[in-house]
């Protein structure tokens, strides 16, 4: 990412005051360790200087100890304050350096949050290379930067999509007003009826915002309990079956009997794999299929235990592999629909994540969001693959292991 890279302050900075008070914190060590140098000299040197003096056999008068111990005394004190004094400024020098060294990082750390809270995300922090720690502390104010970046560009993105997706409902509502306003229209059941099906897809609309939008966030109330996969994918096919044999697609369910039971909330599960149904359904054409396969996956590194997968494959529009990650992006649109009228309320402009929960109207593109959302909210995935327009889609969800 090409971001506002932060320089070093200088001394006026803000990390001035830390690097002073560190400083401070060490000239207080150098004191502390000088004035033992000291004393401790001052209290062993003399006696031990007597008792060599003793053991070397040297006899000396009075006078001749007295000075003696007067110039020993004042060498040791002299070369001591010298040595003391040298190792004072260069501990010193060395400490304001270290001081300096640990202080920038961390004001750099500080001025990189404040522009953060201002709103510059493009803020960028080089590697201090003074250790592990302070590499961790810079890796992750960065990546703060880049999350919010990307969280800024979708809030972004969604402002204009939501616009965008209110605009045609709207618009609609209001020409039916001003035409029954201005006798244009009568205000009979087929005027109210078209009222009623926009302020519905109003309505769903912002349902489906309000549920995807606590689903990423984590929000998503489980309740979770040991199920059978096959059984609850089952039951979903057998929910949707009547739409899929109205707009003449084959459904057909594959079930391996050896996949193994799963912690899971079966009702946002089942929310989740319905939306897999219904997006197959709207981009395969009549005359296709739609197979769903529940079979055992790879054992969970977590619990040790063997997972479960649903798999649902279609003959319909297929998308761009390189769109895979982006169709689980709210209100994202792949592509033009294959079918118009494949499903209920489905029509053209819709793309691959069009889709939305049961009932009429077109979907309003944030389905796979939603049930992305769900699944990672289990702790599973669910990814997407085709091989390119016109060849299918697959769409997997895998749910861990129970190791209860």
């Amino acid at each position: 990412m090409n971001g506002h890279r932060l320089t070093r302050p200088g001394p006026a900075g803000r990390g001035a005051g830390l690097a002073l008070r560190l400083f401070l914190a060490s000239s207080l060590v150098i004191v502390a360790g000088a004035g033992t140098l000291l004393v401790v000299a001052l209290l062993f040197a003399p006696p031990l200087f007597h008792s060599l003096l003793r053991r070397s056999g040297v006899m000396l008068t009075a006078p001749v100890q007295h000075h003696l111990d007067q110039a020993f005394g004042q060498a040791v004190m002299v070369s001591l304050a010298m040595a003391v004094i040298a190792a004072t400024v260069a501990a010193s020098a060395i400490s304001w350096l270290v001081s300096r060294r640990l202080a920038d990082p961390v004001g750099e750390v500080a001025r990189a949050a404040q522009r953060l809270a201002d709103g510059h995300y493009d803020t960028v922090l080089p590697d201090p290379r003074l250790g592990p720690e302070f590499g961790t502390l810079v890796r992750s104010v960065n990546q703060l930067s880049g999350r919010l970046a990307d969280s800024e560009s979708v809030r972004r993105r969604l402002t204009a999509d939501l616009a965008h997706q209110l605009r045609t409902p709207l618009a609609s509502v209001q020409a039916t007003v001003e035409a029954i306003t201005d006798g244009v229209l009568a205000a009979d059941a087929q005027a109210l009826a078209t009222l009623a099906d926009q302020s519905a897809r109003l309505g769903r609309l912002v349902a489906d915002l309000e549920k995807v939008s606590r689903a990423q966030e984590r929000q998503v109330m489980l309740h979770p309990s040991r199920q059978s996969l096959v059984s609850l994918t089952e039951r979903c096919v057998t929910a949707i079956r009547g739409r899929y044999l109205s707009a003449d697609v084959v459904l057909t369910v594959v079930a391996d009997p050896a996949t193994a039971p799963v912690r899971m909330d079966d009702d946002r599960i089942a929310e989740a794999i319905t939306n897999l149904l219904d997006n197959a359904l709207r981009h395969t054409p009549a005359g296709g299929q739609v197979v769903v396969t529940v079979a055992p996956a790879e054992v969970d590194a977590d619990t040790g235990q063997a997972g479960a997968r649903v798999d649902v494959v279609d003959s319909g529009a297929g998308f761009d592999p390189a769109d895979a990650d982006r169709l689980f992006e709210r209100f994202y649109r792949a592509g033009p629909h294959t079918r118009p009228g494949a499903g209920p309320g489905a029509g053209p402009g819709a793309g691959a994540a069009a889709v939305t929960g049961p009932g009429p109207g077109p979907g309003s593109g944030i389905g796979l969001t939603i049930a992305q959302a769900i699944v990672e909210a289990h702790r599973g995935q669910l990814r997407a693959y085709s091989r390119g327009p016109g060849q299918g889609a697959t769409f997997t969800i895998i749910l861990p292991g129970d190791s209860s």
